[in-house]
């Protein structure tokens, strides 16, 4: 997997779906574990829908 994720989007990334988990735990409901895209894309620095797309936000 080669990195397709910039670091700008890949803290907004993992910020994102530490608030949509939190959520999630806070109003006991399962579209907390929607947060987890987001937070796993941004920890992995790869989305696979980038790489379909053609994407990368990364700096070369």
């Amino acid at each position: 997997m080669k990195a397709n994720v910039g670091s700008t989007e890949r803290t907004l990334r993992i910020i994102a779906g530490l608030i949509i988990i939190g959520l999630g735990v806070y109003y006991q409901s399962l579209w907390g574990v929607l947060g987890l895209i987001p937070l796993l894309t941004g920890l992995f620095r790869f989305c696979p829908l980038y790489r379909m797309l053609g994407m990368n936000t990364c700096k070369r």
